[in-house]
């Protein structure tokens, strides 16, 4: 079942890189000089992301990290970076009403704190906790992705509009279209992956019985 898994389901470890750099390419298109209304989509689509993310590596991927790892100081770590996170995008939130923020230095400053934040958190996580996972639970990676993918349909699936919306909003108006059918069907696709993952290990058992 591990193999098949691996087959048809990204690694968690492949999951979380492309996190990384889904969130990182948001941070890349927010400017001081960005209209109001297109720094507050570009805020609410990362902050949504960088949640959803983190509630993945704490229900999933830490704890089974946990179980291998003698020395859990870097998790420790991690999971404090995330609880800041948090309270940094709690203070973003009350920072800016349905047009923008109120005060757009600040607004830039807050964002850039987190900006700083997930940087050194992902560089911390791709050189030391992705690796030790890669090596430490090179059996259960394609099963611990198969996890995330149902969980991540789960979280995303409340917040699908908006971050469709905000999608649409953080980029110029020539490629909104695209970026919002892309977000959009994210859950889609997650959902398909999954129900394609479960058909074809059924499958495979099915033929293993006979």
């Amino acid at each position: 079942m591990n193999a098949v898994a691996d087959r048809i389901t990204p690694s968690i470890t492949t999951m979380i890189k492309l996190d990384h750099s889904h969130v990182l390419a948001v941070f890349h298109r927010y400017r001081p000089e960005t209209p109001p209304t297109r720094k507050r989509a570009l805020v609410t689509n990362a902050c949504l992301l960088i949640e959803i993310h983190a509630q993945l590596e704490e229900e999933i991927f830490y704890p089974a990290l946990r179980e291998v790892m003698s020395d859990a100081e870097e998790i420790d770590e991690s999971e404090a970076e995330h609880a800041r996170m948090r309270q940094i995008i709690g203070e973003l939130r009350g920072m800016a009403g349905r047009e923008g923020p109120t005060d757009e230095a600040a607004y830039d400053e807050k964002f850039f704190e987190l900006m700083r934040l997930v940087m050194h958190h992902v560089a911390d996580e791709e050189t030391q906790l992705l690796p030790a996972a890669e090596r430490l639970l090179r059996d259960q990676l394609g099963r611990l992705g198969m996890e995330m993918t149902k969980r991540r349909v789960e979280l995303m699936k409340p917040h699908a509009a908006e971050l469709a919306e905000t999608t649409v909003r953080t980029f110029p108006a020539g490629a909104a279209a695209g970026a919002a059918l892309l977000t959009a069907g994210a859950v889609a696709v997650g959902a398909m992956l999954l129900a394609r993952s479960k058909r074809t290990a059924e499958d495979r058992m099915g033929r293993w019985r006979h």
